[in-house]
Parts: structure tokens; sequence; C-alpha cells
């Protein structure tokens, strides 16, 4: 959705949760998370050894996430690092120095952030906010479709599953809980086909930048 309208709007699109997906799978290729082992303990190092960046798609138009020149964007939406990713995400070390990277990507503006704590935490003067929300079973089927079309094994009780610890683990930590901002925009996409959610999207892109699309 934030990627369909950046190219729309012609921003850029920044993910943020694919930066912490990203870290999340470092942390894994290097043996720091042991498979499904409890507790994730990193080297605060690590941040300074991983190399993360990221390059637009120049056939899509669409931001992609890279490890050390590598091409992650398929590995880091699979179900191992969806598992870690909501513990890593919520050590105060690895939050400070992504934050700190996503203030200076968005410091110019004309950016569309996604995020758990955009709003609330990474830019809370953000002219437009949008708190988006849905039932879990049609997040999780609509996960489960987008990894079958990338012909990726999928179970949909397991990402039901994970959907609901990861929003209980980001609600209740301690650092950037994920929380609506008190001026955000509730976007509820349960029963929403892609062309409405795009429709209301512009309207509200359209009413904060005072564009009437013409």
């Amino acid at each position: 959705m934030a990627k369909d309208l950046a190219r729309e709007i012609k921003y850029a699109c920044l993910d943020t949760g694919a930066m912490y997906r990203a870290v999340t799978l470092y942390a894994l290729r290097n043996g720091f998370i042991k498979g499904d082992e409890p507790g994730v303990f990193l080297p605060e190092k690590m941040m300074a050894d991983m190399d993360l960046s990221f390059r637009v798609n120049p056939s899509t138009g669409l931001t992609e996430t890279y490890l050390a020149g590598e091409n992650v964007e398929e590995e880091i939406r699979g179900m191992e690092v969806s598992r870690h990713v909501s513990a890593v995400a919520a050590l105060p070390f690895v939050r400070a120095s992504l934050v700190e990277k996503q203030r200076l990507m968005g410091a110019g503006k004309g950016v569309v952030m996604d995020g758990r704590d955009i709003g609330t935490v990474v830019f809370p003067a953000a002219e437009l906010k949008i708190f988006v929300t849905a039932m879990p079973e049609v997040r999780a089927r609509r996960r489960l479709d987008e990894l079958e079309a990338k012909g990726v094994p999928a179970s949909f009780e397991d990402i039901l599953e994970n959907i609901r610890s990861r929003d209980y683990q980001d609600m209740t930590r301690s650092v950037a809980p994920l929380r609506k901002a008190d001026d955000a925009l509730v976007l509820d996409n349960t029963n929403m086909t892609v062309p409405e959610q795009k429709a209301w999207l512009m309207e509200q892109y359209h009413r904060v930048t005072g564009n009437d699309g013409d």
C-alpha cells in the first residue's frame, strides 16, 4: 500500500519494517539467533558491521532491501525472519540505530514511510499519519496469498499465530511500542478493495497537501 501510494504521488518510499527484518536476517545468518531457541542476544557492534542499503528497482519503481550488496527482499519476508523480528526490533540499540537512519532518510520530506512507530517516534510531526489495521484473519489470508504467489510454502495457521504474536510483542514492548498516534487517521481495510483503499489514501493526500489532483 505504501509503495503503491509513493509511486502514484512520485515520492520516495521507505519500508522501515524491512530494515528490522534485514537486521534479523543478518543475525540469523551470523549465528546470533539459534533457530527456535528462546531469547535474542545480539552484540551492539553488529549494527556497525552490517551493510544495509536500499535501491529502487527500475522495472517496478519499488524500493528493495540489500544486505552487503545482495537483494534480500524476498528472504526477509519469510516465516523464519517473521518469528524473530519483533524480539530484534525491541532491542534499544537496534531501534536507536535504525531510527537515526530513518530520520536522515526522511529529512528532505517527499517520503512515504511505512512502519510501526513512524507517527509516534520517528516523525511525530509528520503532515499525514495513517494507522492501518485489519482483522488478523484477513491479514493472514493476504499474507498467505502473497507468499504463495511467490512460490513460498506457508501455513495459514502459522501466519495467523505469528501476526497475533508480533502484534502483542510490539504493543507491549517497553521501547517505542506499537500504538496509534493521537492525530493519526485510522484506516481499517478489512472489507476494502485495493481500488477503494487507494482512492481513500489519495483523498487524504490531496486534503493535506492542498493538491486537488488536477
